[in-house]
């Protein structure tokens, strides 16, 4: 089984997002017995939280379930997964911290995006609906080109 986390900071708005895009994709392309996902964040403010009720409202926008708890990254994740996804720069620097050192399957999202790859999921938490259905568009193009090279590296 590989295994991806998504990182973002408080764990309720971006990763749980990308997790579920991701699942989604996974689920698609029949693969959900090869690649499984979750998601975290590097601080513990919404640790037994459910996602933020606009990043539910985007994703059943398009017909993608979010089921999630929020959760704090941990020492153990570097070694439990294959990916780790950070949705900006603090966040990769605070998985790299938190670590120990950095995990070698460590990106950050948009490291996969076809739009100004490289850059950062902005945070939607403190704007309007219109972030979030931003933060989606990143997350799912990034998802795709996530998606296929892990299939290409694990030839699944």
């Amino acid at each position: 089984m590989i295994k991806v986390l998504f990182v973002c900071l408080g764990n309720i708005c971006r990763s749980p997002l990308a997790e579920a895009v991701f699942n989604q994709k996974v689920k698609e392309k029949g693969l959900k017995n090869e690649i499984s996902s979750d998601s975290a964040g590097t601080a513990n403010y919404h640790v037994g939280h459910a996602p933020d009720h606009r990043s539910v409202e985007v994703a059943a926008k398009h017909s993608i379930p979010i089921q999630h708890e929020g959760r704090q990254y941990q020492l153990q994740d570097a070694s439990e997964f294959d990916y780790i996804l950070a949705m900006d720069d603090q966040n990769f620097r605070d998985i790299i911290h938190i670590s120990g050192d950095k995990p070698e399957g460590l990106f950050k999202m948009r490291d996969f995006d076809t739009v100004n790859k490289g850059d950062n999921v902005p945070d939607p938490y403190y704007g309007g609906r219109d972030g979030f259905d931003h933060v989606f568009e990143m997350l799912d193009r990034s998802s795709d080109k996530l998606l296929d090279f892990i299939i290409e590296k694990h030839n699944l």
